[in-house]
Parts: structure tokens; C-alpha cells; sequence
């Protein structure tokens, strides 16, 4: 089987992004092809970078907190799912933090010269707003995000408009496209 990694970036317990993605994984779940591993960013302890550097050695950040599971989760991903609601037209902070972190695999790629198995990646973002732009710099920032790690954004699902707690069940249509994508991998 493969493994699949699902990064709920969300403050929020049952907000919309995480209602979202849920649907994705559901549809993902039914293929019986993946591992689904469910990562919280909310949950973790995980310092922002703090530019240490150590990573030129080997690639591997070296403060030892939640961030070293996931550096090997990434890894051994074949797919990587991300769902952040839109703060300030970007990611949310838990989410920001994780790219932060994630600065030792661009130094493993860029740098060192290494490269990580290619993957595949899905984003799940809803904001409030129905700005055109709302999700240029979301969609933008996570493109460069998988790419150090040798992934490639495949699929986005993009919700303007919904912002209350619980909003986006009113959108089954969307909900059900999030599920058949979950279905097509």
C-alpha cells in the first residue's frame, strides 16, 4: 500500500477545512490503496525554524520535537494532503510553521543535492472572502512548500465564502467533489 499523509492545518477542531478534507480522505479511504496517517498541526509541539543551520550537514533538522516524525513521514509519503483556511490571504500559522521546518529539506534538495521520492499533492482551503485573488498567494506558497520535498501539486479545492463553523456543509456539490477526487487517486 501507499502511504498518504493528511496535514489539518486549521485552529479550528471540525472547522470547515477540516470538514473538507475529510471528504477527500473518505473517498481516499473507500480505493483501500493508502495508508492514511492524519496529522494535526494543532496538536504538535513543533518550533518555527530558528535558522540553526545543522541541516547543511545531512539534511535532518536537529530540534528535537514533533517535527522529527513528520521529517520521516514526508519522506515515506507517496501522497501529501494539506488543508489550511485562509488567514491574511495565506496559510494558517500551525500550517506556516510546518513550511518553516520544512527548510531542511530544501537544504537536502538544493543544497546537498539529494533528492526525496516524488509525491503528489492535494490542498483544501476555504476563506471567507470572494476576492479573485483570495488564494494566489495560498496556492503559490504551498506549490514552492511541496517542492522541496519532490512534490508536485496535482489538485486544488478552493472554497470562497464560507467562514462560520460548520458552513461548508452547505455545499454538498463541493463536499462531493472533494469525495470523488478522494475516489480518483
Amino acid at each position: 500500500m501507499k502511504n498518504l499523509i493528511a496535514f489539518f492545518g486549521s485552529p479550528r477542531r471540525m472547522g470547515n477545512t477540516e470538514i473538507l478534507m475529510e471528504h477527500f480522505l473518505k473517498g481516499v479511504a473507500e480505493t483501500r490503496r493508502y495508508n492514511i496517517e492524519k496529522i494535526f498541526l494543532r496538536d504538535l509541539k513543533i518550533s518555527p525554524c530558528l535558522e540553526i543551520y545543522k541541516c547543511k550537514e545531512n539534511g535532518r533538522c536537529i530540534i528535537d520535537d514533533d517535527f522529527q516524525k513528520i521529517y520521516d513521514m514526508i519522506e515515506n509519503a507517496d501522497i501529501i494532503s494539506l488543508s489550511t483556511p485562509v488567514m491574511f490571504y495565506t496559510v494558517s500559522a500551525h500550517t506556516k510553521i510546518l513550511m518553516d521546518r520544512c527548510q531542511s529539506f530544501w537544504v537536502k534538495k538544493y543544497i546537498l543535492e539529494k533528492n526525496t521520492k516524488p509525491k503528489e499533492g492535494y490542498l483544501f482551503s476555504v476563506g471567507a472572502t470572494k476576492g479573485a485573488k483570495l488564494f494566489d498567494g495560498i496556492t503559490m506558497t504551498v506549490k514552492y512548500f511541496f517542492d522541496t520535498f519532490d512534490c508536485t501539486l496535482k489538485e486544488s479545492v478552493l472554497v470562497r465564502g464560507v467562514d462560520e463553523k460548520g458552513e461548508i456543509e452547505k455545499y454538498p456539490e463541493i463536499l462531493n467533489q472533494a469525495y470523488l477526487l478522494g475516489k480518483s487517486l
